[in-house]
């Protein structure tokens, strides 16, 4: 495995696959499966600080027309910090590796909650649109939860395959396109499923869709200031 260390903290570290017969064994599962269990990928000291974080942040109802209800976690630095990690190069590199897809621009995604209750749920979507590409989840649970796990369907065949993050820091990356759909199956027990999930998408690069955003937000407050 490949220790990536960030600046954000002294124990920010990701294990990413590496070397050719690991890779090659992923890229098999993922092509036969469209879906693949990655362990670890945040290793533990980390998985468990951001977890306690997210545990202890905000979170509001978010309602996906036509396909689920979650609790959402607000913007904040705990969500920044996320997507540093996940838009490290090397992690593009290999997703690319294994999934065969194009050229990823950056990573974008939210953390969310599934609570076991009727109350929340997530039916069958695709996520196609907006550029994305490739589909990934991290648990930071930090407790165990029930059910809960990721199918993935194909709608030619009808074949599914299931995949579930048992573990706090575990991955789940899965494929998306025109013939596949996806959801979480319902969360049963006590403890509430949480991950951060999004999409590699293509387009420009994550230190572009910063400055692009700081951008927006200087003029945004530039014509809030002339407005005043």
């Amino acid at each position: 495995m490949l220790r990536i260390t960030g600046s954000a903290s002294p124990s920010e570290q990701l294990f990413i696959p590496s070397g050719d017969e690991q890779l090659a064994r992923l890229r098999d599962e993922f092509g036969h499966r469209h879906c693949l269990l990655i362990p670890r990928l945040f290793e533990p000291a980390l998985a468990d600080e951001i977890a306690r974080r997210v545990e202890n942040s905000d979170f509001y109802r978010r309602e996906h027309a036509g396909i689920g209800v979650e609790a959402c976690m607000e913007v904040n630095a705990t969500l920044a910090w996320l997507l540093l990690l996940l838009n490290d190069q090397r992690m593009l590199e290999v997703v690319e590796l294994i999934t065969g897809c194009g050229p990823i621009g950056h990573f974008d995604g939210r953390v969310y909650r599934l609570e076991p209750s009727n109350d929340h749920y997530d039916s069958w979507h695709d996520d196609l649109g907006d550029g994305r590409l490739v589909a990934l989840s991290v648990n930071l649970g930090r407790e165990p939860y029930e059910g809960g796990s990721l199918e993935v369907r194909d709608r030619r065949t009808g074949a599914s395959a299931e995949v579930r993050s048992a573990r706090t820091g575990d991955a789940l990356l899965f494929e998306l396109g025109e013939h596949l759909e996806h959801r979480v199956l319902p969360v049963t027990g006590r403890s509430a499923r949480t991950v951060f999930a999004g999409w590699f998408k293509a387009g420009p690069s994550f230190l572009s869709v910063l400055r692009s955003s700081a951008e927006s937000m200087t003029t945004g407050a530039a014509e809030a200031v002339a407005i005043t």
